[in-house]
């Protein structure tokens, strides 16, 4: 083997770190009897170098050092840890001929080809083992002065997409399908549509081919698309490179957010801190499992075996002091070095849990991301619950850094739209912001991100064309997915050449949309929403790495009404600060100039809030705005499978209503700009089931109709 000099090294950083004098690594292991750094050419090939640490010299309490003075930093590394192998009793899980993957490290080798195994199957403890190596990527990088957006949560837009399904479909033509590069490619395209972030599905690197899963159509084994199975935490998914290899991916990731961040458009992780690749006990060992499996993950004691609070085999240990940090130290690295703006907590609830499971009434986790400087102005952003029945929408934290995914305000605008009963005064809590779960503390309407869809669940197109899922291709005999969709087919299950069935489809996802980007809070939708993706009625995608996933990027003609929608009321959004405030309306009982939202049912003054009732109006006074007097809205909404006569408010202030949005008119009727929008002359109006109309006041004209000068203050 090759010889190197080395010296002691330090203790922190941990990873390793490039010096003045060489290349320092550390690495945590409390329990190991004894450590190596072992290098490598290349991912496959044999060791060229190994480092066994003297425990005197190389070790500072729990971290274990070394510097190599003269080390080429392209070589690979990984480490081997010799210690107790007793899983069911200590709880320890030593695998010395094991290669681990250092937790720290900022890329991997291998990868770069998806799809390509990088596993040998066969061996002991684990049945696999890991042939991917540890790299030292270079950090020169040009970031021409771009910086995080630091976008108002208030005002931003989220798009939610999988970096290799938005662009992998031969109809995106990029020259770079799938890949960070792909998405730079459609940047025209997103700011065209409007949003403000795109929300990244998992980009840490995972194992795509984990999947045992079989396809029983084609007998091919399924993959894991979505990714939500973390091997490094740290490191960027080589296959989503152009070139990722010898740690390229991080620079094709940095020229994608450097790009974005040019086109004023932010970036948000969906991050995993909640499982790891690793599985239940008798997973493999990558890395955590064979350095400190009483550490990292939560373990039964009286079994050992390892808790399952997010049904995928195992559950991070968030609240071990040392965990946390290794939490910290990656957002940070993440914000710092990669200049993302937000993440989005998968799963965020197993951070509320304690090593022993018990949910905790302050978590220290959750507090500390919070309250942490480097994050001071970051979205954080959780999904409130775990895969164990801990739901805490509304609950979630305290802290108004928190927002969270509202996944009452998707159950509640869905229910309404399948025309339910009992679901007009939940309806109208959502519009208002969710007052129910965030008016506390220091909380505000933004700490809600509203969403419909989002990869776990329905496209919206099958929201409005399937009662039940259709998963039968994800190889578990239909029993993966969600049962509780709230969902219907608008009158056919599935494709339909049925005009009517067709038409009310197209009038109830405008409706949705709607609802959506008129309500307070921070409207999130999923990428082909905005011109009918459908997944075919498969409500869990999860291993479909195919046209089921992926962005059919001809459906942009095919459905450029739908998408035109989308863009306007994008736009009509934006320019009005009614529907984006930064506290709640007041309490009708409280004394008031004006009511800043008022709410009635078909008839002005006469609201009703009875199980039966499927109608809803909302009247947004414009003088309720927190800048400038904006304009006042009055949306009628028809959750009934029959027409109903809405009757409009008279205006003061010498305004007069013009139509902007009538889901149920036909294209280019159904949306229009407020120069084009014309006068409403008649007080009624005729709402078709399930549509919605949006009227906006301006201020009268000597040219206008006499009926716009109607006078008295808004019921």
């Amino acid at each position: 083997m090759k010889s190197f000099k080395t010296g002691a090294g330090i203790p922190m950083p941990l990873g390793a770190t490039i010096m003045p004098h060489g290349i320092n690594f550390a690495v945590f292991s409390r329990h190991a009897e004894q450590v190596s750094l072992v290098l490598f050419k290349t991912g496959e090939g044999p060791k060229i170098a190994e480092f066994i640490f003297d425990p005197e010299i190389n070790r500072t309490g729990d971290i274990w050092h070394i510097i190599i003075h003269d080390m080429d930093p392209k070589l690979r590394y990984g480490f081997q840890m010799r210690g107790p192998y007793d899983p069911l009793g200590t709880g320890h899980n030593f695998v010395p001929e094991q290669i681990l993957l250092d937790p720290y490290a900022k890329a991997l080798t291998g990868g770069s080809d998806w799809g390509k195994k990088y596993w040998r199957s066969g061996e002991k403890h684990g049945g696999s083992s890991n042939i991917r190596r540890c790299c030292i990527p270079d950090n020169n990088f040009d970031w021409e002065g771009t910086r995080p957006l630091k976008i108002p949560l208030r005002d931003s837009v989220i798009y939610e997409m999988h970096v290799r399904g938005f662009t992998c479909h031969k109809s995106s033509k990029v020259r770079h399908p799938g890949t960070y590069a792909g998405i730079i490619e459609k940047i025209p395209y997103l700011k065209k549509l409007g949003i403000t972030a795109v929300e990244l599905m998992p980009v840490t690197e995972f194992n795509e081919n984990e999947n045992v899963c079989i396809d029983p159509e084609t007998g091919k084994t399924l993959k894991n698309f979505w990714g939500y199975s973390p091997l490094a935490f740290f490191s960027p998914k080589a296959a989503f490179a152009v070139n990722g290899r010898n740690g390229n991916q991080v620079k094709e990731f940095k020229e994608m957010v450097k790009a974005l961040h040019k086109a004023g458009i932010e970036v948000i992780l969906d991050i995993v801190f909640n499982h790891t690749a690793e599985g239940s006990s008798d997973g493999p060992v990558y890395s955590f499992r064979g350095i400190g499996n009483t550490i990292y993950y939560m373990l039964d004691p009286e079994t050992r075996e390892h808790f399952n609070f997010t049904g995928c085999g195992n559950t991070f240990n968030c609240n071990h002091p040392l965990v946390r940090n290794l939490i910290m130290d990656c957002l940070h690295y993440w914000v710092t070095e990669m200049h993302v703006d937000g993440f989005r907590f998968d799963l965020a609830s197993v951070m509320g849990r304690d090593t022993n499971g018990e949910v905790l009434s302050n978590p220290p986790m959750v507090e500390r991301i919070a309250e942490d400087p480097v994050l001071a102005h970051t979205k954080i952003i959780a999904e409130a619950w775990d895969a164990s029945g801990l739901y805490q929408v509304g609950s979630f934290s305290a802290h108004p850094h928190w927002a969270e995914w509202n996944g009452k305000f998707r159950d509640d605008i869905r229910a309404f739209a399948c025309g339910l009963d009992n679901t007009v005064p939940s309806l109208s809590t959502r519009i208002a912001g969710s007052s129910d779960l965030y008016q506390r503390s220091s909380l505000s309407p933004y700490n809600s991100i509203n969403f419909i869809t989002s990869h776990d669940g329905f496209t919206l197109y099958d929201l409005v064309s399937y009662n039940r899922k259709y998963n039968l291709k994800n190889g578990e005999d239909n029993r993966d997915g969600c049962d509780h969709n709230i969902s219907w087919n608008s009158g056919e299950e599935g494709e339909s050449s049925n005009l009517e069935v067709i038409e009310l489809r197209s009038r109830r996802m405008r409706t949705l949309e709607t609802l959506l980007f008129i309500s307070q809070g921070v409207p999130m939708f999923m990428a082909g929403d905005e011109f009918g993706r459908t997944q075919k009625g498969n409500n869990n995608a999860y291993c479909q790495d195919n046209e089921i996933s992926w962005i059919d990027w001809n459906l942009v003609e095919k459905n450029h009404d739908l998408l035109r929608f989308f863009r306007m009321l994008i736009e009509l959004r934006k320019k009005h600060q009614v529907f984006r405030r930064d506290d709640f309306f007041p309490d009708p009982s409280e004394k008031t100039p004006f009511k800043e939202i008022t709410w009635q049912s078909v008839h002005p003054g006469q609201p009703d809030w009875s199980p039966s009732c499927k109608t809803l109006t909302v009247f947004l006074d414009g003088r309720g705005a927190t800048e400038n007097r904006d304009d006042d809205f009055y949306i009628m909404l028809n959750g009934d499978r029959h027409a109903q006569s809405f009757e409009t408010v008279s205006l003061s202030d010498n305004r007069c209503w013009h139509k902007i949005i009538d889901t149920s008119a036909a294209p280019p009727a159904d949306v229009v700009h407020e120069s084009d929008a014309v006068v409403l002359e008649d007080k009624k109006i005729n709402i078709a089931a399930f549509g919605a109309v949006v009227l906006i006041s301006k201020p009268v004209s000597v040219h206008q109709h006499p009926s716009c000068t109607r006078s008295g203050q808004a019921t």
